[in-house]
């Protein structure tokens, strides 16, 4: 089975993370280490009532990394693994101009 993350920042920074071969994430290890990266990146909720889905997670941390962390061959390896862990999908799709995920 098909397991990889695609970020897509806009048309010319599109990155694909294949995770074949990668051991998995444990989903808590995964939810802990975005939760991390969410405060790390001084994220703030997509929505005005501070609830914060796991997805918009996500979403705002991968905005915040940008292209320079997901160009960077570690950090991007954990946002992957942390990725599909935490949404429990082998093949996930982000787009951040539209802010969607899709599986």
């Amino acid at each position: 089975m098909r397991s990889e993350v695609t970020v897509t920042l806009d048309a010319d920074h599109v990155f694909r993370f294949d995770l074949e071969e990668v051991q998995p994430m444990p989903h808590d290890v995964a939810r802990w280490w975005l939760d991390d990266q969410f405060t790390l990146m001084g994220c703030e909720p997509l929505r005005p009532t501070g609830k914060l889905l796991l997805a918009d997670k996500v979403i705002v941390v991968a905005r915040a990394a940008g292209a320079k962390l997901l160009g960077d061959a570690k950090w991007s390896a954990e946002f992957a693994r942390a990725t599909s862990a935490a949404l429990a999908k082998p093949v996930v799709r982000l787009d951040i101009p539209a802010m969607s995920v899709s599986y």
